[in-house]
């Protein structure tokens, strides 16, 4: 399937904005992760895809369970192309994701702090803990995203009503909320863990379905 397609060239950046729609699309059968996101108009402003699938890789996620153990790439992009590049590691218990530039310097990571109770996702760079992604509620979709004084600055959720209700009534679409303009580099931190939280961060079935 071709993924969603975002102009190259002068346009909005996702790191303007203070309304994200994630929608992402529904298939048949699961073996690329590919989905649109959107700002508070509705208007496609960039896209989150899957890279690097070999035939092998969708042969194994199409008929076995071992998905959770294989590595996977994604790249956040606007209009201006590639923005973020994140990798999440083959995991056991934890999940692990690193962010990059499209040129491969390092922006930090996002690494699960637990695994029982509600799950928490530490923003690291440099080694130093810059904010967290905490699941408040699994079922209703509502995460916090913290700084490192604990202040919340971004939200991820389906309770917004700027748009369509009906948008937000299946699991494959919530919107992101970004309170305040933020610093590199949890600015692009928050970026990429919650226009991923479905994808790269999941965990299991507890709570994203």
């Amino acid at each position: 399937m071709t993924p969603p397609h975002v102009p190259q060239g002068a346009g909005p950046s996702l790191y303007d904005q203070s309304v994200l729609l994630v929608n992402q699309k529904t298939k048949l059968i699961e073996l690329t992760n590919e989905y649109a996101v959107l700002d508070g108009e509705g208007n496609q402003i960039g896209a989150v895809v899957q890279v690097g699938q070999s035939a092998v890789k969708k042969a194994v996620r199409l008929f076995s369970q071992l998905d959770q153990f294989l590595t996977h790439t994604l790249e956040v992009r606007d209009a201006r192309g590639p923005v973020l590049v994140l990798t999440r590691p083959a995991k056991l218990m934890k999940s692990r994701v690193l962010v990059a530039r499209p040129d491969g310097s390092p922006v930090g990571e996002i690494v699960q702090a637990n695994v029982f109770g509600k799950i928490r996702f530490d923003l690291v760079a440099g080694g130093q803990v810059v904010g967290a992604i905490q699941a408040e509620n699994w079922r209703a979709w509502d995460f916090a995203i913290t700084d490192a004084a604990g202040t919340e600055v971004a939200r991820i959720t389906k309770k917004w009503e700027g748009l369509a209700r009906t948008m937000f009534t299946t699991a494959d679409r919530y919107v992101v909320l970004v309170h305040v303009r933020l610093p590199e580099p949890l600015a692009s931190l928050v970026i990429a863990s919650a226009l991923t939280v479905d994808t790269a961060l999941k965990q299991d079935d507890r709570g994203f379905n």
